[in-house]
């Protein structure tokens, strides 16, 4: 008889998964800090929006406090982490490469490069070879006359034909600071050897490692839950949990209010207790998944982004706030980096929570986010029913 989690339990256990059942380091944060969040986690999905802070720099502030915000870029440059598409595009420990790698060899099905490659059969290839010649690259540079023809180059063939290329293995990616456009240059230059050499497991056997990864940084988790969390498909995965299971890499267990059959990692944490804080990323692993967030905080989010001014119901950028083994409320920030200002441009507290719970923990986390940032002040603007009481300690 399969075991019954309550729906609190469950959620300590998803909170543990994701490493918020730890305190904050208290000393000088480096990269073996990193390594300990990429254990919790699994990846950092990457984001190109500007307004606060890139959003990949996020998931360790809310883990790590005010740390160095090159340990990414560091790590990047010393192989330990390659970018791929995995949860979206994203950070992913060079130990992990190996599992990705049927992706690589399988066929890529994207229209887009099947039409250019109909119109223009060499060109991937040519574009490889320039990459060779010249990388790293990003895919503007192709936007001018080579070769001893003259022929011009299109960007947009040539991005089509890199994004290929990167998908398929043939090219690494890694970001250019100044502007955070892709590089592009060849795996076997910026991809460790020995992650390269390591023995390829086949499609199932990948696919049943990432599921297991997926269960350990969940805690507790549905199959949409796991297969989401590696963008995998639900159809090929399902007999893969059924084997976990039977082999006991998966527990199958049921929570309280859930519809769906759980699944809890053997060494899930159990804690009796969580007392997190953290401001999240919209992309943070937590709560990237909307439907799980809503189920297992019942915190419904929305990214609105690309929602019309008015039509906004939060803002623009909003971050949940996590306190004790909640999402207690949300806050849209920006940070004003010419008046060094992190503006709260709307702040909210999810009904039933109290301002005098709220205000004091979120004031603090708003004041190491500036200073994390090298910002010199915190302003709330008026809107949110939260604002009133937060203006009032700054």
């Amino acid at each position: 008889m399969s075991r019954t989690l309550g729906a609190a339990e469950a959620r300590r256990i998803a909170l543990a998964a994701q490493g918020f059942a730890d305190p904050r380091p208290t000393g000088r944060v480096d990269r073996r800090h990193l390594r300990k969040v990429l254990d919790q986690i699994g990846l950092i999905q990457i984001d190109a929006v500007n307004v606060l802070v890139r959003s990949q720099e996020l998931p360790l502030f809310s883990r790590l406090g005010a740390h160095p915000r090159s340990l990414i870029a560091e790590a990047t440059e010393a192989g330990e982490l390659f970018e791929y598409w995995v949860h979206e595009a994203s950070h992913v420990p060079t130990e992990h490469y190996h599992l990705h790698r049927w992706r690589m060899v399988g066929e890529h099905g994207w229209g887009t490069f099947k039409r250019l490659n109909e119109r223009r059969p060499d060109f991937v290839h040519e574009v490889l070879e320039r990459v060779r010649e010249t990388g790293p690259v990003v895919a503007g540079d192709f936007n001018s006359r080579v070769g001893p023809k003259g022929t011009w180059w299109d960007w947009d063939d040539a991005k089509i034909a890199l994004e290929h290329l990167f998908y398929i293995g043939k090219v690494a990616g890694r970001r250019r600071p100044k502007d955070f456009a892709r590089l592009y240059n060849l795996a076997d230059r910026w991809i460790p050897t020995e992650a390269l050499d390591r023995e390829v497991p086949g499609e199932s056997e990948a696919r049943k490692q990432l599921l297991v990864l997926a269960a350990k940084h969940h805690g507790v988790a549905t199959l949409n839950d796991l297969t989401d969390y590696h963008r995998q498909k639900n159809a090929p995965c399902k007999p893969l949990v059924n084997e976990l299971v039977e082999s006991g890499e998966l527990v199958a267990v049921n929570v309280d209010g859930w519809k769906q059959q759980a699944y809890m990692h053997p060494q899930a944490r159990v804690p009796r207790r969580v007392n997190g804080r953290a401001l999240l990323s919209p992309f943070d692993s937590l709560v990237f998944n909307r439907e799980r967030t809503e189920r297992v905080f019942g915190f419904h989010y929305r990214i609105e982004i690309y929602t019309p001014q008015p039509k906004r119901v939060f803002g623009y950028y909003v971050l949940p706030f996590l306190l004790g083994d909640e999402l207690v409320g949300r806050v849209d920030l920006k940070a004003d980096r010419q008046n060094s200002t992190l503006l709260v441009q709307g702040s909210y507290a999810e009904p039933g929570v109290p301002d005098a719970v709220i205000v004091p923990e979120l004031a603090d986390e708003l004041r190491l986010m500036a200073r994390w940032l090298e910002l010199d002040s915190v302003q709330v603007q008026p809107r949110g029913d939260l604002a009133r009481s937060l203006a009032k300690v700054f």
